[in-house]
């Protein structure tokens, strides 16, 4: 049988409405069952707010109203903390706290979680090369898993989505160090999700989506969409050929599918709620483009990588702050304050936006910061 991925189109007006629908329409039931302790993984790409960035309120508003509706009780939403992201602060500049509490959720930074190896029969792609050992939240076990991604582009991954959102939630530092081998990393993240969950289950938003040199430096784009399905691989290749990228072209894709770990072939995609023809003659036209921090990134880990005292100097060690420091400066005192102040103003006189506005920031938070939690 075909797997389901569910579209439909949305406005701001009726966005919750639309949410609980495509979770119906994806049976996502079947995938999350309501006894199960249920983990909502929001997706952080930058602390501060931009549109199409991160999970938007009404995305996750969206989701935990239809769970509470439902009869689903054990909720819990989560994000990580990396080298340019800050888990209350970002829940704090994209509105998520008012929304958790509203609907009596917990937001638990995974920064404050036990994490533990992972003993595993999987032959990883890339994981055991990269990192000396697998770690996972020990509070990831025997759990339903619900991804909330955004539907735009990456400069690293081409598209990012429900598979890419795991990457914030199942490496606990030096993540960075993945990029070389992004999509097999990619592909392992699935592996072990499919082994220590009960239920995958992705909603991702396209009502506004990302184009250009995402995830962070991008253009919104007002589309109008939201999808679901309890294939993380098919959701993620029916948005990229929405964005008018051919999936089985993108690496990790086309890896997950390979291996069976999902549909990457639309022709083998049952697309419910907007007619099959309609959703496969949209082609956004989006284009990747890399913002000049991941294009260096790029190039420096290519160029040093046969010389490895000078490639661990500058990335396993206190060196490597300095490209922290690059990307913060970089990204948030100039790019945010020049080029992302005009297009979130754009998308702010949108009706979007007005829907933004009208959810409130709540206090803004206190936290104990980690002292041990060193992200390169």
């Amino acid at each position: 049988m075909a797997v389901k991925v569910a579209v439909i189109k949305t406005s701001p007006s009726s966005v919750l409405r639309d949410y609980s629908r495509v979770m119906e329409l994806a049976d996502f039931r079947k995938e999350i069952r309501k006894n199960d302790q249920v983990v909502i993984k929001i997706n952080l790409s930058w602390t501060l707010f931009f549109p199409s960035c991160s999970t938007p309120p009404w995305q996750l508003e969206g989701v935990l109203s239809k769970l509470r509706k439902d009869g689903y009780r054990k909720l819990v939403v989560v994000e990580n903390q990396t080298v340019v992201t800050h888990p209350w602060k970002g829940a704090y500049f994209n509105k998520w706290l008012p929304v958790i509490e509203k609907h009596d959720a917990e937001f638990l930074p995974l920064t404050n979680v036990e994490w533990v190896p992972l003993k595993t029969k999987h032959d990883f792609l890339a994981m055991h090369e990269i990192f000396d050992e697998v770690l996972v939240p020990k509070m990831f076990f025997n759990t339903a898993m619900i991804h909330l991604p955004t539907m735009k582009t990456h400069g690293h991954t081409i598209t990012t989505g429900a598979i890419k959102n795991a990457f914030g939630g199942l490496i606990p530092k030096y993540r960075h160090h993945a990029h070389k081998k992004i999509h097999d990393v990619l592909v392992d993240l699935l592996m072990i999700q499919k082994e220590i969950h009960k239920g995958l289950f992705a909603v991702m938003d396209g009502a506004v989506a990302g184009d250009g040199a995402g995830p962070r430096t991008m253009i919104p784009k007002i589309t109008n969409l939201i999808l679901a399905s309890r294939d993380q691989v098919a959701i993620d290749a029916l948005a990229a050929r929405i964005m008018g990228f051919d999936p089985m072209k993108i690496d990790y894709l086309r890896k997950a599918h390979d291996l069976g770990l999902g549909t990457a072939d639309i022709d083998e995609i049952d697309i419910v709620g907007m007619d099959r023809k309609d959703v496969l003659s949209l082609n956004l036209g989006f284009k990747v483009g890399k913002s000049p921090i991941i294009r260096f990134d790029q190039l420096l880990r290519k160029s040093t990588s046969k010389f490895e005292t000078l490639h661990k100097a500058l990335f396993f060690s206190p060196l490597f702050k300095i490209f922290i420091f690059a990307s913060e400066l970089y990204h948030d005192h100039i790019w945010y304050r020049t080029i992302g102040r005009k297009r979130i103003a754009e998308f702010m006189s949108s009706a979007w936006g007005t829907l933004f506005r009208s959810y409130p920031y709540g206090t803004y938070p206190s936290w104990e910061e980690i002292k041990d939690w060193d992200p390169y």
